[in-house]
Parts: structure tokens; C-alpha cells; sequence
């Protein structure tokens, strides 16, 4: 058995850019940072930032493109990928990232504690931003993509970048 699933909750660390394909397909860019706090073995606090990378495709990234602007606290739930090209000196590249399947805005992100109930989203972006979910996907995205036998469909293959 195998699984590839990756939860994060942190800030965007750029706006996102959505770009089209040559086959006019949407994909969308945009950068996540995520901390870790701790005391160490001294009682001092100490914290460690990770960025992350992430991409998202189709009509959702159309979609998101217009809410997904820096400093914003999402959840992200996606999978990872590693793509490999050769660069302009004909050397082997290769970058991993996530690809977002769905995304919630915070600070109501589906979490309960004494400060923040559990919703979905916030404030205005609560009415705005519909949710796209695996019983909707289809009719979102026009109709179902294939995917090759890696399950990656022809995405990876499209990056315009």
C-alpha cells in the first residue's frame, strides 16, 4: 500500500501567480512557510521555518488565484511531486512540490480552540469562494482529466516555467 498526502497549515510567502499553459490549461504558483516551535534542553523557545512550494491546477487555480495573496494563513491539502528537466547548460533539474487539491483560509481553518471555532473560511471570502470538493470536481473542471499510469495526467509535462 502507498500514500502521498501532505496537510499544512502556514502563510503564504508571495502572492500567487497563475500562468496558462500552451495547451491552455491554468496552473498557479505560490510559496507557503510553515513553523515549528519548541523549547530546547536550555528553556529557550527556539523556531524553524520551512518553505514550501506548491502548485495547483485546472479550474480551481483560477479560482484561488484571485484569494491566495501573501501573509494569508491557509491550510493546504495536496500531495507531493518531483519533476525533473534539463536547464539551459543541458543538466539534470529536478524540484519537488505540492500539489494543492484543497485549500482552506484561516484563521477558522478547521480547528477548534477557545479563540477560533471551526468554519471553513472567513469574513467576505466566506460567500465568495465556493468549495470544490471530490463530489464536485467534475462539473468544475468541465469534465474528468486523464491521467497517465503514474496518476500525474499530462500536467507535469506542461509546466510553462
Amino acid at each position: 500500500m502507498n500514500f502521498n498526502k501532505v496537510i499544512l497549515i502556514g502563510n503564504l510567502t508571495r502572492d500567487a501567480e497563475l500562468k496558462v499553459t500552451p495547451s491552455g490549461k491554468s496552473v498557479l504558483n505560490f510559496g507557503l512557510a510553515t513553523n515549528k516551535t519548541w523549547v530546547d534542553a536550555n528553556g529557550q523557545k527556539q523556531q524553524q521555518t520551512e518553505f514550501h512550494n506548491l502548485v495547483m491546477w485546472g479550474k480551481k487555480a483560477e479560482v484561488f488565484s484571485q484569494y491566495l495573496t501573501k501573509g494569508k494563513l491557509v491550510l493546504v491539502e495536496g500531495y507531493l511531486r518531483t519533476r525533473t528537466w534539463l536547464d539551459q547548460d543541458n543538466k539534470k533539474r529536478s524540484q519537488t512540490e505540492i500539489v494543492a487539491e484543497n485549500i482552506q483560509f484561516g484563521p477558522n481553518i478547521g480547528f477548534k480552540n477557545e479563540n477560533f471555532p471551526a468554519k471553513k473560511t472567513v469574513g467576505p471570502l466566506q460567500e465568495s469562494i465556493p468549495t470544490i470538493n471530490e463530489d464536485n470536481e467534475d462539473e468544475i473542471n468541465g469534465e474528468a482529466e486523464v491521467e497517465d499510469e503514474l496518476g500525474f495526467g499530462d500536467e507535469a509535462d506542461e509546466i510553462p516555467f
